[in-house]
């Protein structure tokens, strides 16, 4: 199943992608996901490439009841950003890839932050949702779709958040 998700963030890409390297930013956005357990991992910097790289422990109320059976009491989800060195305009690719342990569903695609405007940037994930399950492929697949978009969206509107936070306060976002 294909999947595409945008969200128009209130920055320049360069901020953006200072933010996307915060560990600080990817905590709270993980925290925001309702994660019971969390772990944070940046390598590299905004100045050039970085992963980001979690790992969360999420309730099993968060999907179908009818799928909380495949997974168990809780869901662990890894995921993995690979951002590549900023370009002139300080708009970024990379690819991701997000797994969710003990069940056999993978999201693997591209990611890109894009200038949209002097002030603004669109953030998007566009990638292919698998669950290698006999008979059950379409709705397990259409249910992580589900969960990734709104795990996506959240971590959007904290993005929004941690750029209206640093705007308002005045905070220096150089490196």
């Amino acid at each position: 199943m294909e999947l595409r998700v945008a969200h128009e963030l209130p920055a320049d890409a360069t901020d953006a992608g200072r933010m996307l390297a915060d560990s600080a930013y990817v905590d709270a956005k993980v925290r925001a996901s309702g994660a019971h357990e969390r772990q944070v991992d940046v390598t590299g910097s905004a100045a050039g490439a970085f992963t980001v790289t979690t790992r969360r422990a999420l309730p099993t109320e968060l999907i179908p009841p009818h799928l909380a059976g495949v997974v168990g009491t809780a869901i662990e989800v890894r995921q993995v950003e690979a951002w590549e060195a900023a370009q002139a305009d300080g708009g970024r690719t990379g690819t991701v890839v997000v797994e969710i342990v003990g069940a056999p569903v993978r999201v693997t695609g591209r990611t890109a932050l894009t200038v949209s405007g002097p002030d603004a940037c669109t953030l998007t994930y566009e990638g292919d949702v698998r669950a290698a399950v006999p008979l059950f492929a379409a709705p397990v697949e259409a249910a992580a779709a589900q969960a990734v978009r709104a795990a996506l969206d959240a971590e959007a509107a904290v993005a929004r958040s941690w750029l209206a936070r640093d705007t308002a306060d005045g905070h220096d976002r150089t490196l």
